[in-house]
């Protein structure tokens, strides 16, 4: 027999999911996941997250300026624990420990740099739940309103997200110790459960209900934390034993894989929440049209209402 026509493979998901109604559900994320174009929404948070990396690690390193000098005692603690193993800082602390010295402007443009980075994350990530959840323009928050809600939220978030790094990080590093291995990916879970229900709520639409949000919450959490101690293995047993040269280049592209995959994971949990809620399955993937087309189609044009006067109407030819 010869091979499947890309048509069959389609017809013959859609008697799949006739049959199973979890293949049903997973298929529709997937395909609404690509109608919104999310992958490209997630890049764009990936990019900010990247950015936002440079003026992190400036103010580290002129705030450790500050600590450190003339305290030779800090010094060689810092050059023992965890930070002075990291890629880029590490280095950096190894040979120029003992002349390290705070810099007030450098710590201003670094708050300034990692202020205006940490909105932009924000500020992609809200348009993307935007997006995702199909609200028309005409009625998303306002230039002054998201960022304003935006400077408050990245305050949360960051611990959140430092508070959960920590902890996955010395859950990958630790090799002894099974009750400080668990209380570890505890702490991480938690934090992670904390940081996507923070991020979920006060991103999302006000009008969606806090209970359709939650089982994005959860499956982003666990995947998050997966990534995390992928990311931990990957610094430890690859980045660091590599050369200088080479582990510089594998830590920046392993970061901006991390950083794309986190973005991925975001919008996957929240394209589940909106077929969730809306019960947008199952989706034909070959004609006809069912009625969870119909109405995601409907609603993915209306989200082009940019001005109050706008009114866009969907309408079906007969099939």
């Amino acid at each position: 027999m010869g091979a499947m026509s890309l048509g069959e493979r389609l017809h013959a998901l859609d008697r799949l999911q006739q049959r199973h109604r979890p293949l049903a559900f997973a298929a529709a994320v997937i395909k609404k996941f690509g109608d919104d174009e999310a992958g490209s929404m997630a890049a764009l948070i990936a990019y900010y997250g990247f950015v936002s990396l440079f003026p992190l690690l400036l103010v580290l390193v002129t705030a450790l300026g500050f600590v450190l000098e003339g305290d030779a005692k800090t010094q060689s603690e810092v050059l023992h624990s965890t930070l002075g193993q990291f890629p880029i800082i590490g280095e950096q602390l190894q040979r120029n420990i003992h002349s390290l010295k705070g810099s007030a402007g450098a710590l201003a443009i670094g708050v300034v740099g990692l202020l205006l980075g940490g909105l932009g994350i924000v500020g992609a990530t809200q348009n993307a739940f935007q997006q995702v959840w199909h609200i028309p323009r005409k009625r998303r928050p306002n230039f002054l309103a998201w960022r304003l809600r935006g400077v408050g939220l990245l305050a949360v978030l960051g611990v959140l997200l430092v508070v959960s790094t920590v902890a996955a990080g010395y859950v990958t590093a630790q090799t002894a110790g099974t009750l400080a291995v668990l209380g570890g990916v505890l702490v991480a879970l938690a934090s992670n459960l904390l940081l996507f229900f923070a991020a979920f709520r006060f991103l999302s639409p006000d009008e969606i209900p806090t209970r359709d949000l939650l089982a994005g919450v959860a499956f982003a959490a666990v995947l998050w934390q997966i990534l995390q101690h992928i990311g931990g293995y990957y610094v430890s047993h690859v980045v660091r034993h590599a050369q200088e040269t080479s582990g510089l280049f594998a830590f920046v592209l392993g970061l901006l894989a991390w950083l794309y995959l986190g973005g991925q994971v975001t919008l996957i949990a929240a394209e589940i929440n909106v077929v969730r809620a809306r019960q947008l399955w199952p989706r034909s993937f070959t004609a006809p049209l069912l009625d969870a087309d119909r109405r995601a189609l409907t609603s993915s044009a209306e989200t082009e209402e940019r001005v109050q006067e706008e009114n866009v109407e969907v309408t079906f030819e007969d099939q």
